[in-house]
């Protein structure tokens, strides 16, 4: 078998895959993989091959791919910068697996949230055009609305024309108004899109920006020195994880979902005995449950309310469960430092729980949200062209 997946790799051309990601090509023949795109056929293909076959290789990127550096905020929030309109316009956005759409504030909006970030100036660029559509945004905590317009947008080198973005020109409330990023970046299913807008990554496949139709997420700890978080688009990158991908089948194309056969703690099965639904969600913070069980969760590890929001000792570390989600057939364990919060409050350490309560109703719920918690401890492979979420150890 192996045999076969490595005589697939030659003939894909994947020795492409060695090195960084935005060398010039030592290539000089044309590859399968743009022969392919040249037919049209380049998307059928990924979808008729499981990308298990490329995990042997030390970065799986295909001719078009970029590296998106990622600023990690005290493990809160991860957020990059994009360009939009030309000349280019730079803002800072979170990119966001649970949502959608592109927004960035406009020059119109007069909300406190806008007055610090950047603003998206309509007629400082040639390639904007009015679609005049407007739009509202409710996420889990914080609301938005305004107009849709269309302009290209750039990530690292990659560039998508015609792309529809909102132009947020009312946040209420203070959700925003403290956020280090400017907008949000959604790669979640088209199905989520408010107005019926198609999603960014989604028109980098249909432009032929990336050839792999897969996106990939690394996120650093702060206790590590917090370096190093990046989002690749068109591939993933084998040194940032140890052993192999394993892949696990989203359920319901809108967030990126997939099946819990169960939750345990400290070896004890408390949740999901029968399989729940939760989504990978690289734009939440904590991981988020049913309230009733997240409270019952934070019995089990000690942890006590405090000002709104749960703690333990942090002298206790050593001797509090573990906390396994079992996917797949495949356990994914976290122990005490990966889900508690290091902070220093008024000089003394303060340990929160990465634990939160979240009721999400009916019909989309109830769900749990594996967020930046857990996707610190296991990187995150996206795959649109089979519709499968690969998951394996991170490394530091």
């Amino acid at each position: 078998m192996r045999t076969l997946i490595l005589l697939l790799l030659v003939l894909l051309d994947m020795e492409q895959a060695q090195g960084t990601l935005h060398r010039v090509p030592l290539r000089r023949h044309q590859s399968l993989r743009k022969k392919l795109r040249a037919r049209g056929q380049l998307s059928e293909f990924w979808k008729s091959q499981n990308l298990d076959m490329i995990q042997f290789t030390e970065t799986c990127t295909a001719d078009q791919s970029a590296n998106e550096p990622l600023i990690n905020y005290i493990d809160m929030e991860y957020f990059g910068t994009i360009s939009i309109g030309s000349p280019p316009q730079n803002f800072t956005v979170i990119f966001d697996t649970g949502s959608s759409n592109l927004w960035v504030p406009s020059v119109y909006c007069t909300s406190k949230a806008c007055q610090t970030h950047s603003k998206f100036h309509p007629s400082q660029s040639n390639t904007y055009s009015e679609v005049g559509n407007t739009f509202s945004i409710q996420y889990g905590t914080g609301s938005l609305s305004g107009i849709i317009g269309a302009d290209q947008v750039s990530v690292e080198g990659l560039t998508v024309v015609n792309q529809q973005f909102g132009e947020s020109v009312k946040e209420p409330g203070q959700t925003f108004v403290d956020a280090e990023f400017d907008g949000i970046l959604g790669l979640g299913y088209p199905s989520l899109a408010v107005g019926g807008v198609t999603p960014v990554f989604d028109n980098m496949m249909a432009q032929n920006v990336v050839d792999l139709p897969v996106f990939s997420v690394y996120m650093s700890n702060n206790a590590a020195g917090g370096a190093g978080s990046e989002l690749i688009f068109g591939g993933y990158d084998h040194s940032h994880f140890s052993g192999s991908l394993n892949w696990v089948p989203v359920t319901k194309q809108g967030y990126w979902q997939i099946t819990l056969d169960n939750i345990q703690v400290g070896g004890t099965v408390m949740f999901c005995s029968e399989g729940c639904q939760a989504i990978v969600d690289t734009g939440t913070s904590l991981i988020t449950g049913p309230p009733n069980n997240i409270k019952e969760l934070q019995r089990a590890i000690g942890a006590q309310p405090v000002d709104g929001e749960y703690a333990v000792e942090c002298t206790n570390l050593n001797v509090m469960p573990d906390v396994t989600f079992t996917i797949n057939g495949v356990p994914y364990s976290l122990s005490p430092t990966a889900y508690t919060l290091l902070d220093v409050v008024d000089g003394m350490d303060f340990c929160g729980s990465g634990f939160q309560g979240l009721d999400i109703q009916p019909p989309a719920g109830p769900l749990w949200i594996l967020g930046d918690v857990f996707i610190r401890q296991f990187y995150s492979v996206f795959d649109r062209g089979n519709n499968q979420v690969g998951l394996a150890p991170a490394v530091p």
